[in-house]
C-alpha cells in the first residue's frame, strides 16, 4: 500500500470523527477504547522494530493500518469536543443575556456589512469594562455588532462599544448561533452606543494592505452601480464583488426556484467552477497547460482578494487551487487526496466547518464531482463542440458534476430540489465567465472616466439581462421545486449510493481505456 493511499486513509479517519462528534453525543467510554485498540493492534502487529513491517504478513499490515486509522479516528473525535469546549469557555459569553452594560474598545477587523437600514461590524475586542471589572480579554473570539446605517465605518477603525451583550438568536428555519459560531462569533450587540477612537499609527502591513484592497473595491463598487441599473447591477455586484444584499427578495427567491442561486455566491461550487472555467480560458488564449495554471490561480487568488476574502471564499479558493494543481499535473487522483488533505488541515484547525460551514461542504463535494464525474459527462457530451474559445462541452461537464455532487447537501441543508436547474445551468453558466470578464473590464473602465464605463457596460448589460430572462421565463415553470424534509442519515445513504454509481462508471472508463 502506497504513503499516499495510507495518508489518505488517515485524513477520512480524522474527519469521520469530526463527523460524528458533531451530529451525535458518543459516549465517553468509547473513544478511550477505540484509542486502547488502536494501540493494541499497532503494538501487536508492528513486527519489526526496525520500522518496517514484514513483508509476508499483510494481514498485519492492514491491522496496524486499521489501528492508527483509529487513533486519527480519535483525534477528530477530540479536536471537536476542544472546539465545542472553547465556546463554552469564551470569556465574553459569561456577559451574555445578563442585562448588564459593558464596554468594548476593539478593532473593526472585517470589512463592514452594508444593509438598506442597518450595518454589522465585526468587533475583534481587546478590553472590556464592566460595573465591576477591567481587563483585557485574553480568549479568542469576535463581537457582532448591528448599529445605524450612518455613520459609516471602515475597517481597521478603533471603536469604545458600550451595550448589553446578548447571545445570537436561533430562528425557526435558521440556526443563526451555528451560522456565527464558525466564525467565532458567540456574542452579538444590537444598537449600542459607539465612539470612535484615535486610529493606531503602528497598524501591521496585513492591515495597510487589506485596508487599501477594500478601498479599491468600493471604488469598483461605485463604478458598477454607476453605470449599470438593477437588476442587472445586483447580479454582477453579488457575482464579483459578493454584494448579496443588494439582490431584491423577489430575485433571490426566483433564483432559487430555477436552481442558479449559486451563481451569485462566493461559495465552494462557485470558485470551484470558476476554477475550470479559468483554466480553459488561459488555454484558449494559447497558453501551455503549465503557463494556464499559474494564470488561473493568480486570477483566482486577485478575486478572492476583491471580494474581500471571506472566510469562505479563502476555503474555496484554497480546493480550487489544488483542482488547478491536479490538472496541471495532469493527474486528477492527486487532486483528490490535496483537497482531502486541504480539508483535514482546515477541520484541525476550526472542526465547526464540517457541520456548521455549508460552503465548506459544497468546496469538496463540488471538486470531489468535477474530478469523478466530469470524464464520464464528457463521453457522454461528445456530441457537443468544444473549441478552445468556448469549450461548451468542458464548460457543461463540469457544471452538471459538480450540481449532482453537490444536490444531496443542499436539498438536507435548504429542503428542496429544483428540477428545472439542469436546463438553466445548461444555459447560463458557460456564459458566468464572460459575464465576469466584462463586469470587471467596464469596472475598471468606470473608475477612469464615467463614459468609458457605460460604453464598455454595454456587452455586459445585453448578457446579464439575457440571464434576467432565462430566470423570469422558468421561474414561471408551474411545480418547478419539490419542497423535501430529509434527515443526516438520508443524506450519508444518498452519498453512499451517488458514491456507488460513480465507481462503476470510473471503472467502465478504464475498461474502455484499456480496451483501447
Amino acid at each position: 500500500m502506497s504513503f499516499s493511499k495510507l495518508f489518505l486513509y488517515f485524513c477520512l479517519s480524522f474527519v469521520g470523527g469530526v463527523f460524528f462528534k458533531s451530529i451525535t453525543e458518543i459516549p465517553q467510554l468509547l473513544m478511550p477504547a477505540f484509542l486502547i485498540l488502536g494501540i493494541l493492534l499497532i503494538s501487536v502487529f508492528w513486527e519489526d522494530p526496525s520500522g518496517k513491517l514484514s513483508a509476508s504478513n499483510r494481514k498485519g499490515k492492514k491491522l496496524v493500518v486499521i489501528g492508527f486509522c483509529f487513533l486519527f479516528l480519535v483525534f477528530g473525535t477530540w479536536r471537536q469536543q476542544t472546539a465545542e469546549l472553547k465556546i463554552m469557555n469564551n470569556e465574553l459569553r459569561k456577559y451574555n443575556d445578563t442585562k448588564q452594560e459593558v464596554t468594548l474598545k476593539g478593532t473593526v477587523s472585517k470589512e463592514p456589512d452594508t444593509r438598506a437600514t442597518n450595518l454589522k461590524l465585526t468587533i475583534k475586542p481587546r478590553k472590556i469594562f464592566s460595573e465591576d471589572s477591567e481587563y483585557e480579554i485574553r480568549t479568542e473570539g469576535n463581537v457582532l455588532i448591528t448599529t445605524s446605517r450612518y455613520p459609516e465605518y471602515k475597517y481597521g477603525d478603533e471603536l469604545k462599544i458600550t451595550g448589553e451583550l446578548e447571545t445570537p438568536p436561533e430562528f425557526e428555519d435558521f440556526n443563526y448561533k451555528d451560522y456565527l459560531a464558525k466564525e467565532g462569533i458567540y456574542s452579538v450587540i444590537f444598537y449600542p452606543a459607539i465612539e470612535l477612537l484615535p486610529k493606531k499609527e503602528n497598524k501591521g502591513l496585513f492591515s495597510v494592505i487589506y485596508g487599501g484592497i477594500l478601498e479599491f473595491k468600493n471604488k469598483l463598487r461605485k463604478s458598477i452601480y454607476q453605470n449599470l441599473s438593477p437588476p442587472q447591477s445586483s447580479i454582477l455586484g453579488a457575482m464579483i464583488l459578493g454584494d448579496k444584499r443588494r439582490m431584491s427578495e423577489n430575485l433571490k427567491e426566483k433564483l432559487s426556484i430555477v436552481g442558479l442561486r449559486h451563481i451569485t455566491a462566493i461559495s465552494g461550487m462557485h470558485i470551484m467552477i470558476l476554477s475550470g472555467v479559468l483554466m480553459f480560458l488561459g488555454i484558449s488564449l494559447g497558453l501551455w497547460r503549465g503557463q494556464a495554471f499559474y494564470f488561473a490561480l493568480i486570477l483566482l487568488a486577485l478575486f478572492i482578494v476583491m471580494v474581500g476574502m471571506p472566510s469562505s471564499a479563502i476555503r474555496a479558493g484554497i480546493m480550487g487551487g489544488i483542482f488547478l494543481l491536479g490538472q496541471k499535473l495532469g493527474r486528477l487522483s492527486f487532486s483528490f487526496r490535496a483537497i482531502v488533505f486541504a480539508a483535514t488541515i482546515m477541520l484541525i484547525i476550526n472542526p465547526l466547518l464540517l457541520s456548521l460551514d455549508v460552503g465548506f461542504q459544497l468546496s469538496f463535494l463540488a471538486v470531489a464531482g468535477i474530478i469523478y464525474l466530469m470524464p464520464s459527462f464528457q463521453n457522454w457530451l461528445k456530441f457537443l463542440p468544444n473549441p478552445d474559445i468556448f469549450p461548451l462541452r468542458s464548460l457543461l461537464s463540469m457544471t452538471l458534476a459538480a450540481q449532482i455532487f453537490t444536490l444531496p447537501i443542499l436539498i438536507y441543508n435548504f429542503g428542496y430540489m429544483s428540477f428545472l436547474a439542469p436546463i438553466t445551468n445548461v444555459l447560463i453558466v458557460p456564459l458566468l465567465p464572460y459575464i465576469m470578464v466584462l463586469g470587471f473590464i467596464f469596472g475598471l473602465a468606470g473608475m477612469i472616466c464615467h463614459y468609458l464605463g457605460w460604453l464598455f457596460s454595454l456587452p455586459a448589460w445585453f448578457l446579464l439581462s439575457y440571464v434576467i430572462k432565462i430566470v423570469d421565463w422558468f421561474s414561471q415553470v408551474p411545480f418547478a421545486t419539490l419542497t423535501l424534509e430529509i434527515s443526516w442519515v438520508w443524506l450519508i445513504f444518498s452519498y453512499l449510493i451517488l458514491g456507488f454509481i460513480t465507481w462503476r462508471l470510473n471503472e467502465k472508463q478504464k475498461l474502455k481505456f484499456l480496451n483501447y
